[in-house]
């Protein structure tokens, strides 16, 4: 266990938000872990997209485009910046992150609070090399809530490395009533008019961000809107508004649920995204990663790549370099010589 790992466990005396506060803090500081090069079994291409290693770092922790530099350099193969609102809003109020840490997971209800596309632009743009993504929502109180995506797609482009759709967050009133047959066609119809009206050199990857609690017919009907506007792929999943059995305190708060209780749910909803896709569109699987082997079996499900980020609250900031250090073991020992082959096997 390395002294960032130490440090991270440290923080679990404070307030949840608190310690995520000065984590930031300690990063821009420059006191983050630094990783070795990345095993090349690792290495990977998602819509077009040249990833030094497939495990990203889902958004939620860099949420105003602050660190994406010193987590890059702490392993992560790309990093999802985000989500952010055209313009600044304070969130839900607090207490609205919990650690249930009998169960390795976190409920939020953070609300999108950010500081609004123009400090994330100004940061953006300053970006050295790597994968960097911009996730993108509406405002709270929008008139027009389609109208913000269009906003942030437009004022992001040229700046980010791919952009990332969040229809799925349950902390905002309303907001997954995107992810509707009507609704969802009609936002991504104007993105990608929004898209092809931009300066087609600055063109990159847009994904669609999911929930895990999707009834039957809507994995199909997203599929479909997603590939008929050109949509890149499909990021499965957000957090989950259901609760499994839970054993820790705050396991009745309401918001999203993330981590270990989420890997099985977030990952058979991955499976039926693959069948309803068959190869039309990528993946990428997030919720419930906290190993090489959950990694793993996202891969087998039909990710090309992953995203966590809860788990590192209880595993700390080294968790990356295991978790690539393990898939990379597992890839080896299933005879697999790269990430792609493995892509779907399950």
């Amino acid at each position: 266990m390395t002294l960032h790992d130490l440090a991270a466990r440290a923080m679990h005396v404070l307030d949840p938000e608190d310690a995520h506060t000065l984590t930031i803090r300690a990063l821009q500081a420059g006191l983050g872990p630094h990783a070795d090069a990345d095993d090349p079994i690792l290495a990977t291409s998602v819509a077009g997209l040249a990833l030094p290693n497939c495990v990203g770092l889902a958004p939620g922790f860099d949420k105003n485009a602050q660190v994406f530099g010193p987590m890059l350099a702490a392993g992560f193969g790309f990093v999802e910046c985000g989500t952010v609102t055209p313009l600044p809003q304070a969130g839900n109020p607090r207490p609205r992150l919990f650690r249930l840490t009998q169960d390795r997971a976190v409920i939020n209800r953070m609300g999108f609070n950010n500081q609004g596309l123009e400090p994330f632009a100004a940061r953006l743009a300053r970006r050295g090399p790597g994968i960097v993504g911009a996730n993108i929502g509406a405002n709270k109180d929008a008139e027009d809530r389609i109208g913000d995506y269009v906003t942030g797609l437009t004022r992001l482009w040229g700046l980010a490395s791919y952009f990332t759709i969040n229809i799925s967050s349950p902390n905002t009133p309303g907001l997954r009533a995107l992810q509707t047959k009507a609704a969802l066609e009609e936002l991504l119809g104007r993105l990608a008019a929004t898209r092809d009206s931009l300066p087609a050199d600055a063109k990159v990857p847009m994904f669609l961000k999911v929930a895990p609690d999707l009834e039957d017919g809507e994995v199909e009907a997203i599929v479909e809107a997603v590939v008929a506007n050109g949509l890149s792929g499909i990021i499965v999943s957000n957090t989950t508004i259901t609760r499994p059995a839970l054993r820790s305190p705050h396991a009745t708060e309401a918001g999203g649920l993330s981590g270990a209780p989420l890997t099985d749910l977030s990952t058979q909803m991955l499976g039926r995204f693959r069948q309803a896709a068959a190869g039309r569109t990528a993946l990428i699987g997030a919720g419930g990663i906290g190993s090489g082997a959950e990694a793993y079996a996202k891969i087998r499900a039909g990710a090309e790549a992953v995203q966590f980020y809860s788990a590192m609250v209880f595993g700390g900031p080294g968790l990356v370099i295991r978790i690539k250090r393990d898939l990379a073991a597992r890839l080896r020992a299933e005879g697999f010589t790269s990430v792609a082959q493995a892509v779907g096997a399950g």
